[in-house]
Formats: C-alpha cells, structure tokens, sequence
C-alpha cells in the first residue's frame, strides 16, 4: 500500500469536488479514520502531514491520544455515558445524540475544568441501525446544550447518509447543510464544522456543503 500516493489522491479529489462546488480545498478538513489501522501507519501519515484522526471506540481513541499526542483525535463513534469519564483529552466529540449524554459530559467537563468541543449527531435518514438524534429534534438539543451546558461548545452538526449509491446521498446530505445553516442563523451563529461524508461518498457531501470528511477505506485500500 503507497499512503503517500494514496494520501495526494483523496486531496486531489477534494480538491476536484471543491472546483465543481466553486469552493475553497483550504475549507475542507480531512479527518482520517483509524480504526483497524496499526500503530506504524499512523506515524507513516503524520509524518506525511496528517494532523486529525478519528476513531470509533473510546478506548482505543484514548490510547492513541496519549501515544500520539502531536495530533488531533476525535472520537466519532457512539458514546456511551459510562465511557465519558475517558473522553477528557478529545480534540472533539461527533457524536452527541441525546441530552442525558449532554448532561453527562457537561458534569464531567466542569470538573476538568475545560470546555468540550461537540458535534450533534443527526440521523438524516432516520435509520433504525445508525445513532443520532432525528432531524426535527437536532435544533432543540443544540439549543438546550448552548443555554444549559457552558462546558459544551456546539461546534456543528454530524451526520452520515444511507448506504446507497454515491449521487442518491445528496438529498440527505443537502437535508444536513439546510439544518446547519438553520443552526447558524436561529441558534449559534458561529458553528464552523458539518461533518459528513465518507470514503465512499465524500465528494458529494463537499458539494453540498461539508466542511470536514471522514475517510479512512479509501485511504488505506491498494488502488488497481
């Protein structure tokens, strides 16, 4: 597997994506998901100038946190709130889903003393197998969050499309940007992060609207 070649070709289509967007490649952030990765690979990729992992699982996030200290983890996998006791190192949390969780993280970070940077997770297709809170309540949690939890900072939203073919994502991820601009206008005007898309539909998702891609198989596959 060449990362370093691999690596240039899923920049090189963000930055495709972005010319058909008419927008800027600085504005996308890459986040590269670990998970099932080797230690070696990950210093292979920062040397390469990778800055911001994701991992799914809290404890596995932590451990790479502490051992790779000289970049960014986000823990973008489900949190449970026995596990929220681990999370104090996170550069970001993605998925904040309900307000008992809120709550939870909310205690937690005023005994760190810190603020948590936290993405709501929003189920756009409302599947019964993914995590997140539906579309009609995203804006009500966020709302409570920003007046109830001043540890918490919304960031943005997170969200991931169905597994359907690369163009039939658009609808769900434009349903997404809508939601994120209403979060600007009527909540938190200075929300900066709508994560979504991944490796199988990301430049769709920067076409319409995405900020930060999540991508991890289609760096990590040898390319024919």
């Amino acid at each position: 597997m060449d990362l370093a070649r691999n690596l240039h070709n899923i920049r090189e289509r963000i930055n495709q994506a972005c010319l058909r967007a008419n927008r800027d490649p600085q504005s996308i952030q890459l986040l590269v998901v670990t998970k099932m990765v080797e230690h070696a690979t990950i210093e292979e990729l920062i040397k390469l100038g990778v800055s911001t992992f994701g991992e799914n699982r809290v404890l596995q996030a932590k451990d790479r946190c502490e051992r790779f200290s000289q970049a960014q983890w986000h823990l973008i996998g489900t949190l449970q709130t026995n596990k929220v006791k681990y999370c104090r190192d996170f550069a970001m949390i993605h998925s904040v889903d309900r307000w008992h969780l809120a709550q939870v993280l909310e205690e937690k970070a005023a005994q760190w003393d810190k603020q948590v940077q936290i993405l709501i997770q929003v189920n756009i297709a409302n599947e019964a197998t993914k995590h997140g809170v539906t579309v009609d309540q995203a804006l009500t949690l966020a709302e409570r969050v920003t007046q109830e939890c001043p540890h918490l900072n919304i960031r943005g939203l997170m969200g991931m499309a169905p597994l359907v073919q690369p163009e039939d994502t658009r609808s769900y991820f434009r349903r997404l940007a809508d939601l994120y601009a209403e979060l600007r206008v009527k909540i938190k005007p200075d929300v900066d992060i709508l994560s979504m898309g991944m490796s199988n539909d990301f430049e769709v998702a920067i076409e319409e609207g995405a900020t930060m891609v999540r991508i991890g198989s289609a760096l990590f596959t040898e390319e024919e």
